[in-house]
C-alpha cells in the first residue's frame, strides 16, 4: 500500500492493513477507527494483487455497508469487492444456489407481522389453544433453535416432555406452511445458506473460491448459525479477518454469542490479533467513565481506551423527580444548546425501551426542537405501506399467501371470507396455490356467478401488473397503487388518508431513489432491501434534527452531545435482562455503548418516580451510575454543582455531580450467600440467588417476595440480613 497512506494510520491499525494471509483478530475498541481499518485493508489487499473479486466484507447494517463501499472506492479500490449484511450475502447464496437449497429463487422474506400470522395458523392448524401457546413465544422458541442450526426435523427426533413435542410439531407446521408459500423468514436464511455450505461440499468449494478474504466486522455480535457460515467459507484457506469488540456485544436477546469473539484464537490457533486502542472519538473524561463501567464485566478481552483527544469534555450525572421533569429538562438543555449554535444533528438522547421516548416527544415539540425518532421498521409497518408492498410481494411471488391474503380484498371489492374459503378449499383439493386457484375461479363450483367474476377481475388485475414487473420499481408501485384502488381509497379518507398518500409517495420515492442507484433494478431486490430495513439504517444523518433513539439502534454512532435517561433499576439494567450474571454484563455493556457513543459532552440523568403501566412508582438509581468511576451519588449532593454554559442550560435538576475517579474504596458488607433471606426498606423481604464477589463492585441479586428480582450494587444496596 502506499506509504502516504499508510502514514494516515496508527501502528496498530498499521499492522492490521498490513496483514495478508491467514486469520487475523482485531480488537477494536469504540472510536478506534475500525470501519477505517477495514476499508484501507480492503484497498491494500487489492493494491498487493487480489482481485475485488475474492474479497467478501460483511458487516450487520446496510448503512454501514453501504459507508464501507463508498470509503473503499475513495481510497482507490475498485467496486468489485463484495460488502453486504450476513443476511444479504445469505439471500444471493440461497438465490444463487436455490436448487441445491431445495428452495425457489423468488422466495419472499416474511417480516415479523407476516411470521406472526404464518405462526399463529401453524398453531391452529394443530388444534392448540394460542392462549396456552403464545405465537411470539413459539416463533421465540423456534427462532432459537434456527439459530442453532436444528431444523424441524432434528428437533422431532429428540424432543421428549410435553412441550418439546407440542413445539416439534407447531415447528414442522409452520415450516410446512412456509414452504407452500415460498417464503423464508430472518432465521431460515441464515440457517439454509449454512447449511447448505456444510452440507453440499461443491457449493462450498465455489464460493470459498470466489471469496478468499473473509473480513468480518462486529464479530461480537455473530450468532451460532452466522459463525458456522463464516467458518464453512473460511475453512479452506484461513484468510478470515474478525473485527470486534466483546464489550459492545448487546444482542444476546436475539441469538448473538459473545462466546464467538472470545473463542476466536481457539478457533484458528494461527491467528494474529491486534488491538486498537487509541480512541479518536471521545475525550478523556467519557473515556475514563467507560472504563471503569466495563471494566467490571467479567466476560471480556481486557484493554484500555486511550484518548487522543486533548481538549476537555463534560460528564454530568442528574437526577429528577420525575420522567416529566426529566424530559422537560432535557429538551430545555438541547434548546440552549442549539440556541448556542450547535447543531441539531450533533445532539442525541438514548432511552433503554422505545416507550421511553413519549415524554421527550411531547417535551420537544413544547420547547419547539426539531428531532428525529429513530425508530425506521415502525414506517413499513404502516397500514398503507404493508398494504402496497403485499401487492408487491404478490406479484414476486405468486406463492406468497400470507400478502395474498391482505390484499384480495383491499381496498374492498366485494370479496368475503366465503368466498375467500370456497377458493382455498379448490386450492387444497387440487393440490395447488390460492394464486391459481383464483385464475380458475369459473371452476369453483361453490361460487355463484357474482363471486366467480369478482375473483377472475382480481386473477386478471394481478396478471397484468405481474407482466409489467420486469425493470425499475417505482413505475410499477406507481401502477400498482393507482389501478388496485388503493390510492382513490386513501383519498377518500380525509385528513388521515392524506397522511398515508404522504406516506406511499415517500415509499414510491424511496423506490425512485432505488432505480437510479441500482445497476440492474429489480423488484425481488428491491422487496429483499425493504425487508432487511434496520432502525439504525433509518437515522438521517442529515436532517438536522436531535436524535432520539433507544441504545440499542444507537450502536455505531456518534454524536458530540449525547444525554442518556433512565438510569433506573429495572430500567437499567433492565428488569428482564439482570436475572443473571450474564445478562446483567449485557446491559452493562448496553450502557457503555451508550456512554462510547458521546464525543464531547454526556450528561446521564435518572427520575426519583417513574410512570409505569398508569401507575407512580418510586424508582431505585441504577447500579450502574456507582460504577461510572465515582464514590458519590446525586442524593448525597445538598446543592447541586454550579456549572457554565457548554452543555446547555435550562431548567436545572434537583442534583448534579461531575464524574471523578477516585481509587475504589475497600469493601466492608459482609457476603451474602444464596438462600440468605434479606430485608430490603423499598423491596421488602427478599432471598439472595447470586453473589458475585466484585471487590468494592459485588453484586447481589435478589429474588424479592414481591416477585420482582433485582441485581443491587452491594455497597449501596443497605440490604439487611434477617
Amino acid at each position: 500500500m502506499h506509504e502516504a497512506l499508510l502514514e494516515q494510520l496508527t501502528p496498530s491499525q498499521r499492522q492490521a492493513v498490513s496483514h495478508r494471509e491467514g486469520p487475523l483478530l482485531v480488537l477494536a475498541g469504540p472510536g478506534s477507527g475500525k470501519t477505517r481499518v477495514i476499508t484501507y485493508r480492503i484497498a491494500a489487499l487489492i493494491e498487493s494483487g487480489v482481485r475485488p473479486y475474492h474479497i467478501c466484507a460483511i458487516t450487520f447494517t446496510n448503512k454501514a455497508a453501504e459507508e464501507m463501499r463508498q470509503r473503499a472506492v475513495a481510497l482507490g479500490a475498485s467496486s468489485g469487492a463484495y460488502i453486504s449484511t450476513f443476511h444479504s450475502l445469505c439471500v444471493r447464496i440461497l438465490r444463487r444456489y436455490a436448487a441445491a437449497a431445495d428452495i425457489h429463487p423468488n422466495f419472499s422474506i416474511y417480516d415479523a407481522a407476516d411470521q406472526s400470522r404464518c405462526m399463529k395458523e401453524a398453531i391452529k392448524d394443530c388444534n392448540l389453544d394460542s392462549t396456552n401457546f403464545p405465537p411470539a413465544r413459539m416463533l421465540d422458541a423456534v427462532s432459537t433453535l434456527k439459530n442453532k442450526l436444528i431444523d424441524a426435523d432434528a428437533f422431532t427426533s429428540r424432543a421428549e416432555d410435553f412441550f418439546s413435542r407440542t413445539l416439534a410439531q407447531v415447528y414442522t407446521r409452520y415450516q410446512t406452511l412456509l414452504a407452500e408459500r415460498n417464503g423464508l423468514d430472518f432465521d431460515d436464511l441464515l440457517m439454509k445458506a449454512a447449511l447448505l455450505l456444510e452440507n453440499d461440499a461443491s457449493v462450498c468449494a465455489e464460493l470459498a473460491d470466489r471469496f478468499q478474504y473473509l473480513l468480518i466486522d462486529e464479530y461480537q455480535d455473530t450468532n451460532h448459525a452466522q459463525y458456522r457460515l463464516a467458518k464453512a467459507l473460511a475453512l479452506r484457506h484461513g484468510n478470515i479477518c474478525a473485527t470486534g469488540d466483546p464489550d459492545q456485544s448487546i444482542y444476546r436477546w436475539r441469538g448473538a454469542d459473545i462466546r464467538n469473539i472470545l473463542a476466536f484464537e481457539k478457533d484458528w490457533p494461527q491467528a494474529m490479533v491486534v488491538k486498537l486502542e487509541e480512541n479518536f472519538r471521545s475525550t478523556a473524561a467519557i473515556l475514563r467513565v467507560a472504563d471503569s463501567l466495563i471494566a467490571r464485566n467479567a466476560n471480556r478481552k481486557a484493554k484500555s481506551l486511550v484518548a487522543v483527544r486533548t481538549d476537555d469534555g463534560k460528564v454530568l450525572v442528574e437526577s429528577y423527580e420525575d420522567e416529566r421533569a426529566e424530559a422537560d429538562t432535557v429538551a430545555g438543555q438541547v434548546d440552549s444548546l442549539l440556541g448556542g449554535g450547535v447543531r441539531a444533528g450533533s445532539v442525541a438522547v438514548f432511552y433503554r425501551v422505545n416507550a421511553m421516548s413519549r415524554a421527550l416527544e411531547e417535551a420537544f415539540i413544547r420547547h419547539r426542537v426539531p428531532y428525529q425518532v429513530v425508530r425506521g421498521i415502525e414506517f413499513y409497518n404502516r397500514k398503507e405501506i404493508r398494504d402496497l408492498l403485499a401487492y408487491l410481494k404478490v406479484l414476486a411471488n405468486p406463492a406468497d399467501e400470507v400478502a395474498l391474503m391482505r390484499i384480495i380484498n383491499t381496498p374492498a371489492r366485494g370479496i368475503g371470507k366465503v368466498t375467500i374459503d370456497h377458493a382455498r378449499n379448490h386450492a387444497a383439493r387440487h393440490g395447488i396455490s390460492l394464486s391459481q386457484a383464483l385464475a380458475q375461479a369459473d371452476q369453483i363450483a361453490a361460487l355463484n356467478k357474482g363471486a366467480q367474476v369478482k375473483l377472475t377481475a382480481f386473477a386478471k388485475m394481478l396478471d397484468a401488473f405481474r407482466r409489467a414487473a420486469a425493470g425499475k420499481v417505482a413505475p410499477l408501485a406507481e401502477r400498482v397503487f393507482a389501478e388496485s384502488g388503493l390510492e382513490e381509497s386513501l383519498q377518500k379518507g380525509g385528513a388521515e388518508g392524506q397522511n398515508a398518500l404522504e406516506n406511499v409517495s415517500e415509499l414510491i420515492n424511496a423506490a425512485a431513489l432505488y432505480d437510479r442507484q441500482a445497476e440492474e433494478p429489480s423488484l425481488i431486490d428491491w422487496l429483499q432491501q425493504i425487508s432487511l430495513f434496520s432502525d439504525t439504517d433509518a437515522y438521517d444523518a442529515a436532517s438536522e434534527r436531535v436524535a432520539l433513539m433507544t441504545l440499542h439502534a444507537a450502536k455505531g454512532l456518534e454524536f458530540d452531545h449525547v444525554f442518556v435517561i433512565g438510569l433506573e433499576d429495572g430500567l437499567l439494567p433492565h428488569e428482564r435482562g439482570s436475572a443473571s450474571a450474564d445478562d446483567l454484563e449485557e446491559e452493562r455493556r448496553l450502557f457503555f455503548v451508550g456512554v462510547t457513543r458521546a464525543k464531547t459532552n454526556l450528561r446521564v440523568s435518572y427520575a426519583r418516580y417513574r410512570t409505569v403501566r398508569g401507575q407512580c412508582q418510586r424508582t431505585v438509581a441504577s447500579p450502574f451510575l456507582f460504577e461510572l468511576g465515582t464514590g458519590l451519588t446525586p442524593q448525597e449532593h445538598e446543592e447541586p454543582e454550579d456549572e457554565d454554559d457548554s452543555f446547555g442550560a435550562g431548567r436545572r435538576p434537583e442534583r448534579t455531580y461531575r464524574v471523578a475517579v477516585p481509587s475504589a474504596p475497600s469493601r466492608s458488607e459482609p457476603e451474602f450467600a444464596p438462600g440468605q433471606l434479606v430485608r430490603h426498606k423499598i423491596f421488602g423481604l427478599g432471598r439472595v440467588k447470586k453473589f458475585v464477589d466484585m471487590g468494592a463492585g459485588s453484586i447481589v441479586t435478589v429474588q424479592f417476595n414481591t416477585g420482582q428480582t433485582k441485581s443491587l450494587l452491594l455497597q449501596f444496596a443497605n440490604l439487611t440480613k434477617v
